[in-house]
């Protein structure tokens, strides 16, 4: 018999997650694949995980571009990662669990944000 994975955050990081995702316009938050996901104008851009399939990773999931994510991955494969289904699109997996700093990780998830979002959309938050 399988036990569920058991959870390796703490609530604090869910928390800051969800601040720095809820911070660009026209986003929101929504339960997908048993963790939270973030989007703008209903287009995914971040993926929060908590020990998905038992891999005893905190991590966020992230839009970004493949030359980009190759780049992090071989400089960093202790922080960062391809993540399994959203990696061949080009999504880019961080650790939260490995001491990398809310303020890179707030860039990574601005480039998400601006990836995925609208032109429309990013001229809001550009002030244009």
């Amino acid at each position: 018999m399988s036990h569920p994975p058991r959870s390796v955050t703490r609530p604090e990081v869910l928390k800051k997650v969800r601040e720095l995702c809820l911070s660009f316009p026209e986003t929101s938050e929504k339960e997908a694949w048993g963790g939270p996901t973030f989007r703008v104008k209903g287009k995914m851009f971040v993926m929060y995980m908590d020990n998905h399939h038992g891999d005893d990773r905190v991590a966020l999931w992230c839009n970004t571009d493949a030359d980009e994510r190759y780049a992090l991955v071989s400089g960093d494969p202790n922080r960062f990662f391809v993540p399994p289904y959203m990696g061949p699109r080009g999504w880019l997996g961080v650790r939260l669990d490995k001491r990398l700093g809310w303020k890179r990780i707030g860039v990574l998830v601005e480039e998400s944000w601006r990836r995925t979002a609208p032109p429309k959309v990013r001229a809001l938050f550009d002030g244009d």
